[in-house]
């Protein structure tokens, strides 16, 4: 059973009810349902009526006596892995590129996920997002299934925001701030790419130019939806390919993709508490950006 116990602080003198608050939280309502008929809500050790104002410092305890949405365990991995946040309950790893968020098969043991799986020992990887393969950079792991849920409704709502670095090539004049909407879909001559399409599903990325020369920008990418190769879409299909994509840019490649999830924004659960996580580039990788604008300042 995983249990959680919070002590409450109220904000700007609101007066909720256990019901509003664990709707505030994000708790999925049939979890609600369990809470209410399994009296598995406690506000200072006792059970109240879901009608019950919470108070200023009120201790909530909160037992999980029910069965998560999935259980999904992996194989233990083989990597070390860079871990830039931890607490009781999520992990924010800083994820190489060429290695894979998850694997594709029980029986697959390359994965960030397996290199998790190994590092917590005593507990299990539950996969809240992922980056592709050839990204680098942070991915957000929650240690109970528990969590999962009230993060997906994060990222639905926009709560839980992921924002990229990306070198991509000048191609084309660009704008030093834009949205791109254009819709996205498989691409019916290569199963491995997707591509702006009509009948594709919604995709809409803000971008900002950090600095740029003739022949190259680096970009601050704010993804408002989450499509599969969005951001590489979105860049080549306004000729500003990311370098070194491997699928969308027909430029010579001259190491891993210049595409760096950097920053990530969230509501720690539970709390209400905006939690912001950065990582830095790597010495490659920021080397690299700087060889091709000769740029001097640190560029996180």
């Amino acid at each position: 059973m995983y249990q959680k116990k919070i002590t409450y602080h109220q904000e700007n003198n609101e007066e909720l009810s256990i019901r509003e608050l664990l709707k505030k939280w994000l708790i999925p309502k049939k979890w609600q349902h369990f809470f209410r008929i399994q009296q598995d809500v406690l506000i200072n050790g006792q059970y109240h009526s879901f009608n019950t104002i919470v108070q200023d410092n009120d201790v909530i305890t909160l037992n999980f006596n029910f069965p998560p949405r999935t259980e999904q365990h992996y194989l233990p991995g083989h990597d070390p892995v860079d871990v830039v946040y931890e607490d009781d309950d999520i992990i924010v790893v800083n994820k190489v590129a060429s290695k894979k968020t998850h694997p594709n098969k029980a029986d697959e043991s390359d994965s960030l996920m397996n290199d998790v799986e190994t590092y917590l020992k005593n507990g299990h990887p539950y996969m809240v997002h992922r980056i592709d393969m050839e990204t680098s950079g942070l991915v957000l792991i929650s240690k109970t299934p528990y969590l999962v849920p009230i993060f997906n409704r994060q990222l639905s709502s926009k709560t839980l925001h992921r924002e990229y670095l990306a070198l991509v090539n000048l191609d084309a004049s660009i704008n030093e701030s834009g949205t791109i909407e254009q819709p996205i879909g498989q691409d019916p001559t290569d199963v491995r790419k997707r591509m702006v399409t009509s009948d594709g599903l919604s995709a809409t990325t803000e971008y900002q130019v950090v600095e740029k020369n003739a022949d190259f920008a680096l970009l601050r990418l704010n993804l408002l939806t989450g499509r599969t190769h969005q951001l590489r879409v979105h860049l080549a299909y306004n000729h500003w390919p990311i370098v070194n994509d491997p699928l969308y840019n027909p430029h010579a490649k001259t190491g891993n993709l210049i595409l760096f999830a950097h920053k990530l924004t969230f509501s720690q659960p539970f709390s209400g508490k905006t939690k912001i996580i950065q990582a830095n580039l790597s010495k490659n990788m920021y080397n690299l950006i700087c060889a091709d604008l000769t740029a001097t300042k640190k560029l996180t």
